[in-house]
């Protein structure tokens, strides 16, 4: 027997002192919260600052662990949670083709890719969490 094969990623909805949320600019996916595949040997919240550190240039400080969205067929979990920013500057990259805070109402408007969306915005209402959403 096969032993199961799943993805397992970390991402950080980050706000800075003016409560502005970080979005990245992927060359596939468009605007979404930096994030991404967690490392053998590597904590949920430290592949969450490492993601948007390496995506963003943004330093952070996970504050609270939101919950879990879970694509089933595809076996994937992606692990979210909450950040402020607490240092670094915004970089750009060859996953980040633009990077930058923005009020939280835009940057809701910029993100189109699936679920991305609704994950955000789970993330900032705080008397969800935590939450499993499967799919």
């Amino acid at each position: 027997m096969q032993p199961p094969k799943h993805i397992v990623s970390a991402a950080a909805i980050v706000l800075n002192e003016k409560n502005e949320l970080l979005l990245i600019k992927g060359p596939r996916r468009g605007w979404e919260m930096p994030g991404g595949q967690v490392e053998e040997g590597e904590s949920l919240r430290d592949a969450a600052v490492r993601e948007t550190k390496e995506e963003s240039g943004i330093d952070i400080e996970v504050t609270k662990f939101c919950g879990i969205f879970q694509n089933v067929n595809r076996s994937i979990c992606n692990t979210l949670f909450l950040a402020r920013a607490v240092g670094g500057e915004l970089t750009t990259t060859p996953e980040s083709l633009e990077v930058g805070f923005f009020p939280i109402e835009e940057a809701l408007e910029m993100v189109t890719h699936t679920n991305f969306r609704q994950r955000i915005e789970l993330c900032l209402k705080e008397d969800t969490h935590p939450f499993l959403v499967e799919f």
